[in-house]
């Protein structure tokens, strides 16, 4: 036990505020005495006695967190983290970079979608292509905002989960032609926190973990109601120039009696295309200003939270997210009389989640508290595109569909003892499982003539994830060391079908992720920290049944059993610490990354008459990524703050001596902010770094574009209206700036005529009110 351990108030005198006033103690149990171990915050899976010794105790102050995204507002408790132990923690008690983001940082005029969600942070970018593509060719700008890249590495090598359910998979190889899916399966204004987890999240979280993690949590009642309140909410409206969006939204929370809570929101929106530096209007394949687009949404959130007495909570969960898009495409038409003449295309993603949360106090021999979670979730894309050509065939169609339905369950135990001497420990285990089916389904009209529809890419696939976990966690004043372990088995096993011609492969295997984290507290008012990791990522149904054939041109593609998991080991060190009114966080990382899975590798055949070509996904990659990231916080007076964060990594395909494509340039970010009475002023400078030749593999795109360094300026306002009103102004890339983001040039020449075509929205305007009742 630290030094300084104090016996909690009564529950009657806990200094709760806002969000975290939330009842602590059972009936059964009142005034209980439980000395505080500070180095374990307060959480639903502790005993519930010691989170409200916890909570009584915590420091009540104004400060910024290290590696946290959002400032806490004064009054407040520290912020806590989950991703980082799967069980609530301070955030100085985690052995890893987690990036936290809530309250204000999700302010529409901040964050409106998950692409400027992380704008301000170094090395987490999100990728969005131009809507530019065909009916059939081209794979170039369908998936929207396609994923999070962390550290370099994208796609499904990032696990995403919301209120631990994970999110569905990218499906994007080039063999679906113009359809590519992304995931941006979300609604920001469903979401109340964000969690970023940097480096391997396998240990705890299982495959696709091999990046990190984007943990996402909905809103609660909690975090609407104020002490006292019993019925209250929040509507907001919105709008945007930067694609001419407006939205608005209204959340709902109540108390229906001393046992159960309730919250409804429902959030709708509109936008049209995405701003860009083009200047081309031409209504063909010559235009670089973006082609019209309409997008609709519309989501909503329900939720009941039962709280019967011995310590239980139970939380059901109801989500959806519904999005579509239209698009008219000038730039697939011909700039001539003949060819395309018109383009059209609609893009479609539905997410619906139904899960239930239990946790219970349980004070026995084997486990403190116990959390159970159980969720089905349904998600269906489609998209379809249209061409009428002066050719024959005179009409053409193409229309994609994917479906991935998830079951998935969770059991959770954790123990907290003393240890004696100055030591405490927690055993956090469990077991989680997942059942997913993954299916797809290509139809169309007067498709290529190497092909019939309908078809299918690959056989409808059952993959089933178990795993057991275990994290033992020893702390002491001055140290916290953390092991943990975690063994996954998953299965892929496709169903035959007279869509998919080959013969199936099926795959099974396992990965074992180990990781240990050490904190070293040699003050108490900095640390170092260190954290040793392995990650894996289980082969995807496309990448092990991938179908694709010409017999025209004579080759095709092969099923893969003998596919193995791709595989990590991370290595992370750190230092942060708290000096008067200067927080800050300094980290290097670096890792070894093998067995990376490419799609479409030549393995046999010639090309002559009775010998095609075959290809495979195969393992076959080996990379190395290493960097180092900066943050620092800076409270110059009580109304002024500056900020500062620095990002690089560099990465390197070890095999083919090659530079790492998906590694984004070195980024700086520097921020005031300033309050006057009733208003917030803040502004941001954010410097990207040239794209160095040196740093690019070119063996795809000889003439790969190098995008220059760039430098934007943001600036912003809040005005508290009331206490409960606040509006809210930015104002983005001030300058009108001309940029392209490296991670939306990727494969594109440096000499292409619609370039510009690729560039970042220029100036423009975001508004927000938002009030709370």
């Amino acid at each position: 036990m630290r030094r300084g351990a104090r016996l909690p108030l009564p529950a009657s005198q806990l200094p709760l505020r806002g969000a975290r006033a939330s009842p602590c103690l059972p009936p059964q149990t009142p005034g209980a005495l439980v000395p505080r171990l500070r180095l374990f915050p307060s959480s639903a899976l502790h005993p519930v006695a010691l989170a409200c010794a916890l909570l009584a105790t915590a420091p009540v102050h104004a400060q910024t967190v290290p590696g946290s995204a959002t400032q806490v507002a004064a009054g407040s408790l520290k912020p806590v983290v989950v991703s980082g132990s799967r069980s609530e923690r301070e955030l100085e008690d985690v052995p890893a970079r987690i990036d936290v983001i809530e309250g204000e940082a999700l302010d529409p005029t901040r964050a409106q979608d998950i692409r400027e969600l992380v704008r301000e942070l170094p090395n987490v970018e999100v990728k969005r292509a131009p809507q530019r593509f065909g009916a059939v060719s081209g794979s170039t700008g369908r998936d929207g905002n396609a994923g999070f890249n962390i550290r370099g590495l994208d796609g499904n090598r990032v696990l995403l989960t919301v209120d631990g359910i994970r999110m569905p998979r990218e499906l994007n190889n080039q063999v679906f032609g113009a359809a590519a899916f992304g995931r941006d399966y979300y609604d920001l204004g469903l979401i109340s926190r964000v969690e970023i987890l940097r480096g391997a999240a396998s240990a705890l979280h299982g495959s696709d973990g091999l990046a990190g993690m984007v943990a996402m949590t909905t809103t609660a009642p909690k975090d609407l109601l104020k002490e006292g309140q019993t019925f209250g909410g929040r509507a907001g409206v919105r709008a945007d120039t930067e694609d001419k969006s407006a939205g608005t939204g209204l959340t709902l929370a109540g108390i229906a009696n001393d046992r159960l809570q309730w919250l409804g929101s429902v959030q709708v929106g509109r936008a049209q295309e995405l701003d860009n530096k083009g200047d081309n209007r031409s209504l063909n394949s010559n235009r670089t200003a973006p082609n019209p687009q309409k997008d609709r949404s519309v989501s909503a959130l329900g939720k009941i939270v039962l709280t019967p007495g011995a310590g239980q909570t139970h939380t059901f969960t109801l989500e959806h997210v519904d999005k579509d898009t239209e698009v008219e495409g000038y730039t697939g038409r011909s700039p001539t009389a003949t060819g395309v003449q018109d383009l059209d295309g609609t893009s479609e993603m539905q997410r619906t989640r139904a899960s239930w949360d239990g946790r219970f106090f349980l004070q026995s021999a084997w486990a403190d508290t116990l959390r159970a979670t159980l969720g089905y979730q349904q998600s269906r894309s489609r998209e379809w595109s249209r061409e009428v050509r002066t050719a024959l065939p005179t009409v053409r169609e193409r229309d994609v569909r994917y479906e991935e339905d998830l079951w998935q369950a969770v059991l959770q135990a954790e123990r907290t003892r003393p240890l004696g001497n100055g030591w405490a420990h927690t055993l956090v285990y469990g077991a989680d499982v997942s059942v997913a089916e993954l299916d797809n389904l290509v139809t169309g009209v007067a498709g290529p003539a190497y092909e019939t529809y309908p078809l299918q890419r690959f056989p409808k696939t059952r993959e089933t994830n178990s795993a057991f976990f275990l994290q033992s966690e020893f702390v002491s004043e001055r140290w916290s060391v953390i092991p943990a372990l975690r063994y996954d088995r998953f299965s892929l096993k496709p169903q035959s079908s007279p869509l998919y011609p080959l013969a199936p492969a099926a795959l099974s295997d396992s990965a074992l992720s180990p990781k240990l984290g050490l904190i070293l507290r040699p003050q108490p008012h900095w640390q170092v920290f260190a954290n040793a990791a392995a990650g894996f990522k289980a082969p995807s149904p496309l990448q092990l049944n991938n179908f694709f054939q010409n017999a025209l041109a004579n080759y095709r593609t092969l099923p893969n059993p003998d596919l193995k998991p791709e595989t990590s080991q991370t290595l992370e060190l750190g230092a942060r610490g708290e000096h008067g009114r200067l927080n800050w966080l300094v980290t290097a990382f670096t890792g070894r990354y093998k067995d990376f899975i490419e799609d479409n590798v030549r393995v046999g055949g010639t090309g002559a008459p009775g010998n095609p070509l075959l290809f495979q996904a195969v393992n076959r990659g080996r990379v190395k990524l290493s960097g180092v990231e900066l943050e620092g916080r800076w409270t110059v007076t009580p109304a002024t703050t500056l900020k500062l964060a620095y990002g690089r990594t560099k990465g390197r395909d070890t095999l083919l001596n090659q530079p790492l494509n998906s590694v984004n340039p070195a980024k700086l970010v520097l921020g005031v902010d300033h309050r006057i009475a009733d208003w917030t002023l803040g502004a941001v400078l954010t410097h990207a770094l040239a794209k160095d030749s040196e740093d690019i593999n070119r063996s795809s795109t000889p003439q790969q574009f190098a995008t220059p360094a760039w430098t934007t300026l943001d600036l912003r306002a809040t005005w508290r209206i009331t206490p409960r009103t606040r509006l809210s102004a930015a104002v983005h890339n001030l300058t009108d700036r001309k940029y392209w983001l490296w991670s939306s040039v990727q494969g594109v020449a440096g000499n292409l005529a619609t370039l510009d075509a690729y560039t970042s929205p220029g100036r423009s305007l975001s508004l927000a009110l938002v009030t709370d009742f």
